[in-house]
Parts: structure tokens; C-alpha cells; sequence
């Protein structure tokens, strides 16, 4: 990706009322605040938490809403710029009264530079926009440069794990990963990236992914 442009939508369809709601009104409360040097992910939540994972590009948030809810003690960053599914995740926020919710409506990026090393012990990078065309694959959010900063970020030992259904993007980062010095593939068999493990929750839009043939990287941040 550019250093500096960001790619992609920020808004569809007008919200309705109550989903506008939430946006002026929870969204303040839950984002992660940006106007200081750097940001102490612990302080972020309240009651504290055992660990923070970070979904980048959480489209609806289904998966990251599942996650909070059955780990409450763990705690949840999510960035996503397209403010229609950050107002669906906010209703998940709302209705499932999540404390363990923190959200970054916007590009990704600027989030991980200020965040401290070592930080997180889980990453997600769930079915990103492939930019199809040749001309676009340096807006693709897999790539040498964000690598580097989920390496930082990422405890020895942690999980880094990136779903995909688009054929050229699913041999993109198995490339780009393979080839980073800091990222190790778990897999052992084919089952291991064919197969949704138990503990990933679905989203709606796998489920349309389904009449493709997604897969589920999961690789694990060397010592």
C-alpha cells in the first residue's frame, strides 16, 4: 500500500436513524484515541484484560463481536474505515452490552504505528480487499511493509491468522508471508488451511465466499 493514500470505500448507503445513533453517540465512546504519541493498549479497557488481539478490516464484525463475547477478559481492537459496518458492529457492541470492544473507523496504519511493541498476542486480516487488477496489488494490505509492523506488534508465539477467497490473493500472501523472516506456517496437512478451525467464528461474508474456495491461513510469530 501507499505510506500515505488510503484505498477503498468509507461509506454506502445512508444509515438508518438508529445506526446513525449509535455512531454519534457510542462510537466517541469505544474508539481508541489517537492524539497522543503513542497508545498503552491496557488502558484501553475497563475492567483490565489478559490480552489484546487486533482484527484489522472487520467488515460487519461479526467475528470480532463472536470473539469478545465468548472471551470477555481478552481485549478486542478493531479497525475498519467503511462506517457501515462499524455502525453494524456497534449495534453488536450495544445489544451485547461488549465491554471488551475498542474500534479505529479508519485506515489501519496509523493505529499499529502507535502501538507499543509486543502488545498483541492475536492478529486477523479476514478476506481483505484483493485489488484484483495488477495495477492495484500495492494497495493490497498484505505486504512486506504492514508485515513488518504486525511482526512488531505481535508477542513471540502469538497467531497471526488471514482468510481469503480470491485465488491470486491467497497465493499473494502465502508468498509474502512465507518469504517474511518473522512468520511461520502452521500448516501440517491440507486440512489445516482448507477447514475453518472450531474456534473462527464465520461471517456472512464468507458465507458468500463458500461458492469460491476460501482459505484459512494461520501462522505463528517466531521467537
Amino acid at each position: 500500500m501507499s505510506p500515505d493514500n488510503f484505498y477503498g470505500r468509507r461509506k454506502g448507503r445512508p444509515l438508518r436513524a438508529n445506526r446513525q445513533a449509535l455512531v454519534d453517540t457510542l462510537l466517541p465512546k469505544v474508539s481508541v484515541p489517537m492524539d497522543g504519541a503513542s497508545i498503552d493498549q491496557q488502558t484501553l479497557f475497563e475492567p483490565p484484560v489478559r490480552e489484546v488481539w487486533l482484527e484489522v478490516g472487520f467488515g460487519n464484525g461479526e467475528h470480532l463481536a463472536a470473539l469478545a463475547r465468548t472471551h470477555p477478559d481478552i481485549g478486542f481492537i478493531g479497525c475498519e474505515p467503511f462506517i457501515n459496518g462499524v455502525s453494524v458492529l456497534l449495534s453488536e457492541i450495544d445489544n451485547s452490552a461488549l465491554k471488551n470492544v475498542r474500534v479505529h473507523p479508519d485506515d489501519a496504519r496509523p493505529l499499529l504505528d502507535l502501538l507499543p511493541d509486543a502488545c498483541l498476542s492475536r492478529a486477523f486480516v479476514l478476506f481483505p480487499d484483493p485489488w484484483p487488477k495488477k495495477r492495484h496489488h500495492n494497495r493490497r494490505f498484505i505486504c512486506p511493509e504492514n508485515l513488518d509492523r504486525l511482526a512488531r506488534l505481535l508477542k513471540p508465539g502469538s497467531l497471526l491468522r488471514v482468510a481469503s477467497d480470491h485465488p491470486d490473493y491467497i497465493a499473494w500472501t502465502l508468498r509474502h508471508l512465507r518469504n517474511h523472516p518473522d512468520f511461520d506456517w502452521l500448516a501440517e496437512r491440507a486440512d489445516d488451511w482448507r477447514i475453518r478451525p472450531d474456534d473462527w467464528p464465520p461471517t456472512r461474508y464468507e458465507q458468500k465466499a463458500l461458492a469460491g474456495v476460501p482459505v484459512y491461513f494461520s501462522f505463528r510469530r517466531k521467537p
